[in-house]
């Protein structure tokens, strides 16, 4: 089944999108993540940073967080005070999903 898989990052009044865009240039080194069907980044009003994906299935999701998000994010950011964890982060089983052309 599909789930969703949120992030926020807390806004700071700082909309530099540098920490996401490091991560987002060695993940695009790679082919595109088994099982994730959707992956969108971007601001809130309010000044939250928020990402917002969806995967075929909690095992692909958890795949890619432990075997690739992860190691990236401690790579890149292990002694960084600027690269503070989410604020928010939530999975959820979705009832319906549709993606365009299949």
């Amino acid at each position: 089944m599909a789930v969703a898989f949120l992030q926020e990052f807390a806004g700071t009044g700082d909309t530099s999108t540098t920490n996401y865009d490091n991560i987002a240039a060695k993940l695009n080194e790679k082919p595109w993540p088994e099982g994730c069907l959707v992956h969108t980044a971007g601001f809130a009003p309010d000044g939250t940073f928020r990402i917002y994906d969806v995967w075929d299935s909690n095992e692909h999701l958890d795949a890619f967080l432990s075997g690739t998000l992860m190691p990236l994010v401690e790579e890149l950011f292990a002694n960084r005070s600027d690269a503070a964890p989410p604020s928010r982060e939530e999975r959820y089983e979705l009832h319906d999903s549709q993606v365009a052309g299949q």
